[in-house]
């Protein structure tokens, strides 16, 4: 590890609270834990063509009609 990273990283950490030192632990591990990987498009294309139109018409609608909106309290 890069010493001038691990010195900043320690004097942040001891100017935490313990249940927010723990928050920055479980983010650390995050990190570090092994990356989620997605299935190929091989596997899933036994789904395709499953969907019958009308629902897709119904759900294209709705996705067109919800995006045009912005909540601006949301975040």
């Amino acid at each position: 590890m890069n010493r001038a990273i691990e010195r900043e990283i320690r004097q942040q950490l001891d100017r935490l609270a313990p249940d927010q030192q723990r928050r920055v632990l479980a983010f650390a591990r995050t990190l570090a834990g092994p990356m989620f990987r997605g299935v190929s498009g091989e596997v899933t294309s036994c789904f395709a063509g499953t969907i019958p139109k009308d629902d897709l018409v119904i759900i294209s609608r709705a996705i067109e009609a919800g995006c045009e909106r912005v909540n601006p309290d949301e975040w």
